[in-house]
């Protein structure tokens, strides 16, 4: 198991000035990795690194309904991963003196994706981007995968992943049936697609929660 400073030091070994490496931090819902990719960003700085993450690429409600995809937030299928693997390409080309890269957000608040919440200016070397499907095989996402130079795979015992997601689902507005049932049905189906991709992972990275 390896130490935060021990991730921070094999992160900074990435950041090499007047070049972009992109590290990816991969895991179930619920594994830590969002936190993980905000610690090493911070422990680095914004001069060495800057954070963006997957989520920003959720389809938007109003798209979800459409598609009747609503109840299934969160799924491979209802991400623009087109989008993402463009985003990341853009972001791995950038060197010193390009114009910024602005990266979209979500917002857990308000369950939408946010454009242009993250600027990444061209002179940092590390991006760290965090999400569920960096490793998965279809679609646009081995596109994406190409352009990371490591990826890391985040993984808590079970029962501490779901003990927060219940957690989460309800700090954000779900009664605690509803939180339940969302963490233990869609959130678990997602996270077996996950963790079936484990293999492809540089380094895993167990965290005790």
């Amino acid at each position: 198991m390896s130490t935060t400073a021990e991730l921070v030091e094999r992160a900074r070994g990435l950041a090499t000035p007047g070049e972009r490496a992109i590290l990816g931090i991969v895991g179930a819902p619920g594994s830590g990795k969002s936190t993980l990719a905000l610690a090493l960003a911070e422990e680095l700085g914004p001069d060495l690194a800057v954070c963006v993450g997957m989520d920003g690429f959720h389809l938007s409600n109003a798209v979800l309904a459409a598609h009747g995809s609503r109840d299934r937030k969160g799924a491979i299928d209802t991400f623009d991963d087109a989008g993402y693997a463009a985003l990341i390409a853009r972001l791995a080309a950038a060197r010193p003196g390009d114009p910024p890269v602005y990266a979209p957000v979500f917002r857990r608040e308000i369950e939408e994706p946010v454009a242009a919440g993250v600027e990444v200016p061209a002179e940092v070397p590390l991006v760290v981007t965090e999400g569920n499907y960096l490793l998965a095989p279809t679609g646009a996402w081995p596109a994406a995968r190409s352009c990371l130079a490591e990826v890391w795979y985040v993984e808590v015992p079970d029962d501490v992943r779901l003990a927060r997601l219940e957690a989460r689902h309800q700090a954000f507005g779900k009664s605690a049936e509803e939180a339940r049932r969302w963490a233990r049905g869609s959130d678990q189906v997602n996270a077996e697609l996950i963790e079936a991709t484990r293999g492809g992972a540089d380094l895993v990275v167990g965290l005790a929660g």
